[in-house]
């Protein structure tokens, strides 16, 4: 798989992206943690520079496996892992699989089970894919993932990102797979296992997940830090990086 590790110092963190796949979601964050660590990103299998059909049956477990195999040809032993939505599954699970490999978690809009909310958003989402085609999803994206004062903003902006992910659409079928693998993760039985420092960070006005998800997960965490902002959306650290990026290096450098 295509990766790129950036950066200056001694450890790394892993850019884990959500359900788009694309490490380009962390753009915000890229300089302030190049500044402090290697940065290992990479698109998840069957997006962007990785794009290929998936098989049948796809799962977070095979999204971890997927990001071992990046760590071993790029010569990384062990990374802090910063994961948004589906990214924090593949972070949980590797923490709870691999976790001589995994020093910190930074889980953002994330959760242990999916939340009958975020079921029923899927579902509004995998209707209008299969009604009216992949451009009306993506076009719909953004309302998901944004505020309204934020995309009012920055119109031009969520517009050509719009026609972005249109023209590099995933696919419907690899969409579909990569939702299901996130409706059938749950880590609930594991969590009180999983040792390794975590910030669980949400936003209360995120309109996917609900902040009770993460603080759920937190709960469940034996060493973790729940961070609730007070706005922000799904995509908070894009919204906000002046508020998100100090939290996210004073907790990756304490």
């Amino acid at each position: 798989m295509k990766f790129d590790l950036t950066g200056a110092g001694e450890e790394v963190v892993l850019l884990s992206a959500g359900l788009g796949g694309a490490a380009a979601f962390w753009a915000p964050q890229r300089a302030a943690l190049e500044a402090k660590f290697r940065v290992l990103g990479f698109d998840q299998r069957g997006t962007g520079r990785n794009a290929e059909p998936l098989p049948d049956g796809y799962t977070i477990g095979h999204m971890a496996d997927d990001v071992i195999a990046v760590m071993d040809a790029a010569g990384v032993s062990r990374v802090h892992v910063l994961g948004h939505a589906l990214g924090g599954l593949v972070g949980l699970d590797l923490a709870r699989r691999f976790p001589d490999r995994v020093g910190k978690l930074v889980l953002v809009n994330a959760w242990a089970k999916v939340d009958r909310h975020s079921e029923r958003c899927f579902d509004i989402r995998i209707g209008i894919l299969h009604s009216q085609g992949p451009a009306a999803y993506v076009a719909a994206q953004p309302l998901f993932l944004h505020t309204a004062p934020y995309m009012s903003a920055n119109h031009e902006k969520i517009s050509a990102e719009v026609a972005h992910g249109t023209a590099h659409f995933q696919g419907a079928e690899n969409l579909l797979k990569r939702i299901g693998a996130l409706r059938a993760f749950d880590a609930r039985a594991d969590l009180a296992q999983i040792t390794a420092p975590t910030l669980v960070a949400a936003s209360r006005d995120d309109l996917l997940v609900p902040w009770t998800a993460s603080e759920a997960l937190a709960a469940g965490l034996p060493h973790a830090e729940l961070w609730v902002t007070p706005e922000g959306g799904h995509a908070f650290s894009v919204e906000q990086p002046e508020v998100f990026n100090p939290k996210l290096m004073e907790f990756l450098t304490a």
